[in-house]
């Protein structure tokens, strides 16, 4: 994985939006979901967007995971402006530039496939043929290693999110979004799989993670707080 900076200046930026808006149509009317937020992301930092459930939260994760379109603002991720981009670049920068992690930890898994078996397929996606050694490197980051030969039904919910980050990080994605990753887990389990985010930040990934947890919080390199689709704090 790409180190988070290098001697000739700060870390690289693997994310940058500017007053960037979301209109939805309900109907005859417009309901605003975001309105000119601005935030740049860099690598080796876990970004947290945080704030009430309606804030927005959940609108810009999926415009920054290239799932929707922004109604206006800028968008570049990994240098590569989005927000005209077509479907298939859109497809293409899901694909192989941004990694992404549901809220419920089964969703992020097939549920017939091992450990093992999900990261071979998770690098397969992303046209890259899995390294053993980085396998190894990673399971043993996120303390899967005794787990590896386990299907998702065997693993208990900490674990199974635990093994979506390994999915979501195979094949060094410039950018990793993750939606409330510790809503439905307890707090050993939340513990383990923040421990495991922050490690993996260490080594140059760069994660933006949607909650109004106070240990993710607590855990930000950078904070974005929204307030009815505006930013409210951020640092």
């Amino acid at each position: 994985m790409s180190v988070a900076a290098t001697e000739s200046g700060p870390p690289p930026i693997r994310a940058r939006f500017g007053r960037l808006s979301k209109t939805y149509r309900m109907g005859r009317e417009s309901v605003l979901a975001l309105e000119d937020v601005t935030k740049d992301v860099v690598a080796g930092s876990l970004t947290v967007i945080a704030g009430p459930s309606g804030s927005g939260k959940s609108s810009l994760l999926r415009i920054l995971a290239c799932v929707d379109r922004a109604s206006s603002g800028d968008l570049e991720i990994d240098g590569r402006a989005v927000g005209d981009a077509s479907r298939r670049t859109r497809r293409r920068l899901r694909q192989h530039t941004v990694g992404y992690l549901f809220q419920d930890p089964v969703d992020n898994l097939i549920e017939y496939l091992t450990v093992d078996e999900q990261l071979r397929l998770a690098a397969q996606l992303r046209g890259r043929r899995l390294v053993a050694d980085e396998a190894d490197r990673l399971l043993t980051t996120l303390g899967l290693q005794s787990r590896r030969g386990h299907r998702p039904q065997q693993l208990s919910g900490g674990e199974q999110q635990r093994v979506a980050v390994a999915s979501a990080i195979i094949g060094e994605p410039a950018l990793v979004v993750a939606d409330e990753p510790t809503a439905e887990l307890d707090s050993v389990s939340a513990d383990a799989m923040l421990d495991a985010i922050s490690l993996l930040c260490t080594e140059g990934a760069a994660f933006v993670v949607a909650s109004h947890d106070t240990r993710v919080i607590e855990r930000a390199d950078h904070l974005l707080r929204l307030e009815y689709g505006r930013t409210a704090e951020s640092w």
